[in-house]
């Protein structure tokens, strides 16, 4: 008869390991929000396949959360008194903002609706194939251009919030008129490769200050790229203050994480800035910009009940 074989003693750490990972999903799940869906986490990459946090993905957490505190109070303002509100997210990609939008706010609020709006079949049909799977049910993903959304029959004659999360070039631009025609309540930009200003500046239709020292903003290239953006952002906002929104500019993320950091929240006040569409217009006229890019701002003669200030 065989002699019974003893247990092999343990390897040090052996019995604690169990506890340590029952204490990192603990740890997991205290920096995530109630009721956040875990399998949609995963589909987006910020959590890993096993459920884990890696410093990659907690940096990107951190930015989710970021972002939802800004968009979140504007949101609450929007379902007041029982009313469901709707958001078109421009340039959606993956609809990364979207689900997360979804996920943490629309899903328990019980209505209301988001639209993604992209160009790419391919990830429109992945956003569809994930929205069913979640149980996402007032989802709706939209195979458009965003210059081609605003006149879409799938979309309803008003939206109340506009998000375009690092919507390149002009297209933040297409997402402002957009926003306009459907007369938006909010709009929550981050532009990204403004690069129609610089091309413009490299041109030299800056005539007025061509002779000036402030030429030497846009003399080597990666200043140009850089006042072409700043000049973009800024006449954006005066056009947004012209046509009747109040603006706030801040930090997206630390920019250590992105250079394209700029985040543009405009809300509907219904009082249109007689002054901004002034120094938009003499902007635009200073850098040798209004033929081209007048009729996108809106430059026309001062509407009736415009304000000063």
């Amino acid at each position: 008869m065989k002699k019974p074989v003893s247990p092999s003693p343990a390897r040090p750490g052996a019995v604690a390991r169990p506890a340590a990972a029952a204490a990192a999903d603990a740890a997991v799940l205290q920096e995530l929000r109630p009721g956040q869906s875990i399998e949609l986490l995963k589909e987006l990459h910020i959590l890993t396949r096993d459920g884990k946090l890696n410093q990659d993905s907690r940096r990107k957490l951190k930015q989710v959360y970021h972002l939802f505190q800004f968009i979140e109070p504007i949101l609450q303002e929007l379902s007041a008194d029982g009313q469901a509100p709707t958001l078109a997210d421009h340039g959606a990609g993956k609809s990364y903002l979207g689900f997360i939008l979804y996920d943490l706010y629309f899903k328990a609020l019980g209505q209301g609706q988001i639209y993604g709006i992209e160009w790419r079949a391919d990830l429109v049909e992945k956003s569809r194939a994930l929205a069913q799977r979640l149980g996402f049910g007032r989802m709706a993903f939209l195979n458009l251009s965003v210059a081609d959304s605003a006149d879409a029959a799938e979309l309803p004659e008003r939206i109340d919030m506009v998000t375009a999360l690092h919507a390149c070039d002009t297209a933040t631009d297409d997402a402002i008129a957009f926003g306009l025609q459907k007369k938006a309540r909010a709009m929550v930009l981050v532009p990204c490769c403004q690069a129609e200003v610089a091309a413009c500046l490299r041109q030299g239709k800056a005539l007025q200050l061509a002779r000036t020292p402030l030429a030497e903003l846009w003399r080597h290239p990666i200043h140009t790229r850089e006042l072409g953006s700043q000049v973009t952002n800024v006449l954006r906002c005066l056009h947004l203050e012209a046509s009747g929104y109040q603006v706030t500019v801040t930090e997206l993320v630390g920019w250590e994480h992105s250079m394209k950091n700029e985040l543009i929240i405009a809300r509907y006040t219904g009082q249109k800035k007689r002054s901004a569409a002034e120094r938009l217009r003499a902007l635009l006229q200073e850098f040798g910009l209004e033929q081209a890019l007048g009729g996108r701002f809106g430059l026309t003669a001062p509407a009736p009940g415009a304000v000063a200030g």
